[in-house]
């Protein structure tokens, strides 16, 4: 009689496994395990649905070090909020590396959220100014308040510019955030309004086109793009992309997945050279990041399988020992 059980861990479950200094901490780790070649990672597997302007994408990874193997299947489907559901869901399974005994079935759309923030938190300790303390976060859904979280956890952030098509949105993310962060957050009538005092900004949309205009960065400002997946979509203006000190967090991915680099190279504007570095190789003191304060640094990206192995890995580690989540027979 088979009497295996796999832990399932919910969304609140994560977050008291997982807080978002913990969160950027991991993501540490594993940029370094990346850089260094230390992982297993396909290329992720894409399945567009036309029918329902959908995406669905299947991320596998392994890694010694984790000692797991891991897969996420996370689904995209901006037309989802209309409907009172989130664009962006999913699961991540867990497995033993050397036995493959499946382990745990984790909520995959708050630890995707979870997870990408902390990337861009990792990025904005080694990246962003000493000083840096105000920030404009462009895109108010779930993974624009992770971002945000984990500007707090790395800086000491004093007021926030909130900036969303749908004010009503960017409304209610001020009301929830600012006694989350206890700090200011301010709703901006455009996104340039939002730039306009930033020392960080965070771009979390799914729009195809640039959030901003180039016009809008300011000297040393640090800039966090997350939301550009895909060849054709650009969330960056392509000035930005060409100006900035450009880090990435993995090279092969963003040089397949987004329209961010993808579109400007296609042009001829860019070259792959124009990368700097992973964020990874910062991480070793293998390359140097910024260099001045009046230098715009840029973090484009896409979000890799290992990042959800490492942050399921710590979330079911420190559920095994709290009891968290529940047990339920395979």
């Amino acid at each position: 009689m088979n009497d295996h059980k796999i832990r399932i861990l919910s969304e609140e479950d994560i977050r008291r496994a997982l807080p978002m200094k913990e969160a950027v901490a991991a993501m540490k780790e594993v940029f370094q395990a990346v850089s260094a070649g230390r992982v297993t990672m396909p290329t992720r597997t894409h399945i567009d649905i036309p029918a329902h302007n959908g995406t669905a994408l299947f991320m596998p990874s392994y890694a010694d070090g984790f000692g797991k193997i891991g897969l996420k299947v996370v689904n995209i489907f901006p037309a989802n909020p209309k409907k009172g559901l989130p664009s962006i869901q999913g699961i991540v399974c867990l497995l033993d590396g050397p036995t493959g005994r499946p382990l745990a079935v984790l909520n995959g759309t708050f630890l995707t959220a979870l997870r990408t923030g902390a990337a861009s938190g990792a990025a904005t300790d080694l990246l962003a100014r000493p000083d840096a303390e105000t920030v404009a976060i462009l895109g108010a859904g779930v993974q624009g308040r992770t971002q945000l979280a984990a500007m707090g956890a790395v800086r000491p952030v004093k007021k926030v510019w909130i900036y969303d098509i749908v004010k009503e949105t960017a409304v209610r993310f001020a009301r929830e955030m600012e006694p989350v962060l206890a700090v200011e957050i301010v709703v901006a009538e455009s996104s340039r309004e939002a730039l306009q005092y930033a020392d960080i900004v965070c771009t979390a949309t799914v729009s195809s086109t640039p959030v901003f205009a180039d016009a809008d960065t300011g000297p040393g400002m640090h800039i966090n793009a997350i939301g550009s997946y895909q060849p054709d979509v650009q969330e960056i203006p392509e000035q930005t992309v060409l100006l900035s000190l450009l880090i990435v967090d993995h090279r092969e991915s963003v040089l397949q997945e987004t329209g961010d680099l993808l579109i400007p190279m296609k042009k001829g504007h860019m070259l792959d050279t124009h990368i700097r570095a992973e964020l990874g190789e910062i991480l070793a003191g293998k390359v140097v990041g910024r260099t001045s304060d009046q230098e715009v640094t840029l973090f484009k990206s896409v979000g890799i399988a290992v990042q959800d192995l490492a942050a399921a890995t710590r979330v079911f580690e420190r559920a095994e020992i709290e009891g968290l989540g529940a047990m339920v027979p395979l």
